[in-house]
């Protein structure tokens, strides 16, 4: 095996496992409900543990393995990963899955910035790069979409904890392969950690997912709701003026002056948040109100794996020539209306004619949006300064994932609570009534297989797919609008990097 080739597989097996936990864990959702007792908001934090810690460190892990070396940080991160994800599979509370969860996002926040800062630095020239990470793209995205149809598998034949025992031995594999493939590099002049930064925004970001997953239960309007709001638009502020005072930022803000910069990462982030919010509530749309178990939701998953693998290739290859403006604003119309048209979804609704095409249009949307949106972050810094460019690149990701299962799952939980008790359960005694609403598993298993409070429970479900759908929808494609105006078009010309990598990066060949 060459050594790029080496390099290559070693960054794609990290990244696979990493894109793999974000989503895998969803079509377990029913089942840890059942099994751990856990309401709409216990399985936020479930999902949302994981993308939170990994969207607060991710800036601080970046720097460091610029820092210090990125083939450390990889190897570390991937076995830190793999213990804690044994830790999760060995627990029995929701609180205990949550803190495990929690774990393993700041794990995987170490590990996820060295991957794609590590193929930047091995492949200087444009194309090339392009190409590899289109490849990295392709990855990413159908780690993020087969995740369901992996936990499928595992939950066919085995507990809901086998869907994180599973992802330990493949974080070893790629541990050993980081140790034996890949050749250090660092950035000797890379800052310090800015620790003022970094817990500003970590308090800013749980704040503010906090806020939004506990609202349902609240109140959009109650003062907890609105104080959590005022405050996080303050820690923001706060961040901002910190970051601009500090000597060495944790992030240089200035840099979303740069259109490609903040406008690319605009739309990663429009991206994952309508994939993480979609993904969170089709893995119980099949489950809970078509009645499939997890192997054939999984399965039925598998036209946005294979659509997002596709487009983002082709994204890597046609940006270069097509411009990153024409990829990204088709990109995310494609998503928008695909969300729109989901909107539309009844029970009954036909998976070929129907969800199959709903599925390969979010696809092609993710691809198209993903690597070009990418390309254009990585072009804004120099090589040795990769590691900050792909962690803003990964926080951009992982923020959109969080807040994508944060509103979309309180927006869902609202409409649906309200719902439920306008139909069938609303003359139900009230202690049925109140955990029917806390989860859509409590109110299926609550009808007792009665017809008129499973249809219920069936159309309180669909109002509020609907409503998260509508959003999603109309957020993709007023990021479209945006995308036209600020983006980059095809005549833009990367500035070369060749100076700053040879004067800054320092590259130790493995032995």
């Amino acid at each position: 095996m060459s050594r790029k080739a080496g390099i290559l597989a070693t960054t794609y097996v990290a990244a696979l496992v990493l894109n793999l936990d974000v989503t895998i864990v969803n079509v377990a959702l029913p089942s840890i409900a059942r099994e751990l007792d856990a309401g709409t908001r216990g399985l936020q934090w479930v999902v949302d543990g994981y993308s939170l810690a990994f969207a607060a460190l991710v800036l601080a892990a970046g720097s460091l393995s610029d820092r210090f070396g990125r083939r450390p940080a990889l190897v570390l991160g991937l076995l830190g990963f793999a213990a804690t994800s044994v830790v999760g599979g060995l627990v029995d509370s929701t609180g205990a899955l949550v803190a495990a969860r929690i774990g393993m996002g700041v794990f995987a926040a170490v590990v996820f910035p060295t991957t794609l800062s590590i193929i930047t630095n091995a492949f200087p020239d444009r194309r090339q790069r392009a190409a590899a990470l289109g490849g990295w793209g392709a990855v990413v995205g159908a780690g993020v979409a087969l995740g369901p149809v992996v936990g499928g598998v595992l939950l066919e034949n085995h507990a809901w904890n086998s869907v994180f025992l599973a992802l330990a031995p493949v974080a070893l594999l790629a541990a050993v392969m980081a140790f034996a493939l890949v050749p250090e590099s660092r950035d000797p002049a890379a800052p310090p950690v800015d620790r003022p930064g970094l817990a500003v925004s970590t308090a800013m970001l749980t704040l503010l997912t906090l806020t939004v997953i506990e609202a349902p239960e609240r109140g959009w309007t109650s003062p907890w709701t609105v104080i959590g709001f005022g405050v996080t638009a303050l820690l923001v502020a706060l961040f901002v003026t910190v970051e601009r005072r500090a000597a060495h930022p944790m992030i240089d803000v200035s840099l979303f002056a740069d259109r490609r910069f903040s406008a690319a990462s605009g739309s990663v982030t429009v991206t994952f948040f309508a994939l993480a919010g979609f993904v969170f509530l089709i893995t119980q749309y099949f489950q809970l109100v078509r009645g499939l178990g997890p192997l054939d939701t999984g399965v039925r998953i598998l036209p946005v794996a294979a659509s997002i693998a596709v487009a983002s290739v082709l994204g890597g290859l046609l940006a270069p020539r097509l411009g990153t403006r024409a990829m990204v604003t088709s990109g995310l119309v494609l998503f928008g209306v695909a969300m729109l048209w989901v909107s539309t979804a009844e029970v009954d609704t036909s998976y070929a004619t129907s969800i199959v095409p709903q599925m390969v249009l979010m696809g092609l949307g993710i691809g198209f949006v993903s690597t070009p949106a990418t390309e254009s972050i990585m072009l804004v810094l120099p090589p040795a300064r990769a590691g900050v460019g792909s962690a803003v690149n990964d926080a951009t990701r992982e923020l959109g994932g969080t807040l994508g299962v944060a509103v979309v799952g309180s927006l869902f939980s609202s409409v649906y609570a309200a719902q439920l008790a306008d139909g069938a359960f609303g003359s139900a005694p009230s202690g049925v009534l109140d955990s029917a609403q806390d989860s859509v598993a409590a109110a299926v298993a609550a009808s007792g297989g009665d017809p008129a409070l499973l249809a219920a429970a069936q159309d309180a479900f669909l109002s509020g797919l609907a409503a998260g759908c509508l959003l999603v929808g109309a957020l993709c494609l007023a990021a479209a609008a945006v995308a036209v105006a600020t983006l980059p078009g095809r005549r833009f010309v990367a500035p070369s990097p060749t100076e700053d990598v040879a004067r800054d990066d320092v590259v130790v060949m493995a032995s």
